[in-house]
């Protein structure tokens, strides 16, 4: 007889847009894990208080995953959010890929910019408009690598795209909550 093997567990981390920003949208990270879990993912934990939840599923389409997660938020917090997912190996490559200049400087401000999936090509940089005298960035898949001098931060271009239709395309994360992130998303990968 011969045995079927299971699909396999993958890791995957949801980086929720505008979730507890400013007074707005608030929700609790321990309902968000159960409305999380409630859909049917395991495994689940959350980080910081700003819509970034690690979970485990045998699906693999993250299209399908992103618009589960999507009505839920809908159904459960009325919510009409969009969501970014990224599974370990597109978050492990992302931090390998980060420039060698990114030292957590306490001077600069490093941000990565998590694209959805509808605007994830470096043509995305012909839309925007930075300030190469007092800000970087960068594409790689998936997202865009921002970084300035915190003096500089109110001249640069790039928090203009706030104002702009792809800001609701795109959610960003610092440096440090991004490694984070893929430290836990190990840690639950190998647990």
């Amino acid at each position: 007889m011969k045995k079927t093997s299971k699909p396999p567990v993958t890791v995957f981390v949801a980086l929720l847009r505008a979730v507890n920003v400013g007074g707005k949208n608030i929700i609790s990270m321990p309902a968000l894990k159960a409305s999380f879990e409630k859909i049917g993912f395991t495994g689940v934990t959350t980080y910081i208080n700003s819509g970034n939840v690690i979970f485990k599923t045998k699906e693999v389409d993250q299209r399908k995953i992103e618009r589960n997660i999507e009505r839920m938020l809908s159904k459960d917090y009325h919510l009409e959010s969009k969501v970014v997912v990224r599974n370990l190996s597109e978050m492990a490559n992302l931090v390998a890929s980060l420039p060698a200049s990114w030292k957590g400087d306490p001077r600069y401000k490093y941000n990565v910019i998590f694209l959805r999936h509808s605007i994830d090509s470096e043509e995305i940089l012909n839309r925007l408009s930075p300030n190469p005298e007092i800000e970087e960035v960068t594409y790689r898949s998936g997202a865009l690598l921002w970084s300035a001098q915190i003096s500089n931060l109110p001249r640069t271009d790039m928090l203009k795209v706030s104002g702009q239709k792809i800001h609701q395309e795109v959610t960003v994360r610092n440096l440090n909550t991004t490694r984070k992130l893929l430290d836990l998303m190990t840690k639950i990968a190998s647990a």
